[in-house]
């Protein structure tokens, strides 16, 4: 294994043991053990990303956008570009995609979600294999958002692990962030 990837493969084992019944990390443990770039979105069968459940400081609401390309609302994040610290990913996509400055990404594994990104243009549809990190608002709350988003909204996280109209990986976290 690159050891490059050793930090992620801990990780990942970390989390099925806080976890067990959580299918997904068997799939990112088993594309970081065989994929060559499985950080790279040039890997068209699938590609590692991160993403942020960015709350506030209060930890009461997360920052939600609404994605342009999916049509949903949905934790800031994006691809890793051969990135293998995905915790960092998570950071640097939170900041790009909102606009706030004094950001703390914990250091734990939170969520994993592996989902089909279906097919657009000249890219076929492929897996991201989302590795998602609590980020926490240390300054200011005052978001802006960029040309990936629709818009940007605080949401309660007891609001949204108790509506079942809700995105089903975003109801998971907002359970999990609960539960903590």
């Amino acid at each position: 294994m690159d050891p490059s990837f050793v930090p992620l493969a801990t990780a990942l084992a970390a989390y099925a043991g806080r976890y067990p019944g959580e299918s997904d990390v068997a799939h990112f443990t088993q594309w970081l053990a065989t994929e060559a770039q499985p950080f790279h979105r040039e890997t068209l069968a699938g590609h590692f990303t991160g993403s942020a459940w960015l709350v506030s400081a209060d930890g009461q609401r997360v920052l939600l956008m609404h994605h342009r390309k999916l049509q949903r609302w949905l934790q800031p994040g994006g691809h890793a570009d051969g990135e293998a610290d995905l915790a960092g990913v998570a950071l640097r996509e939170a900041e790009e995609e909102t606009g706030l400055t004094d950001l703390e990404v914990m250091p734990a594994l939170f969520d994993v979600d592996r989902h089909v990104i279906p097919a657009r243009g000249a890219e076929p549809a492929h897996w991201h294999y989302d590795a998602r990190y609590v980020v926490v608002a240390r300054g200011s709350e005052a978001f802006a958002a960029n040309e990936e988003s629709l818009g940007l909204a605080w949401r309660d996280i007891a609001d949204i692990a108790a509506d079942e109209a809700s995105d089903a990986s975003l109801r998971r976290m907002a359970r999990k962030w609960l539960a903590r």
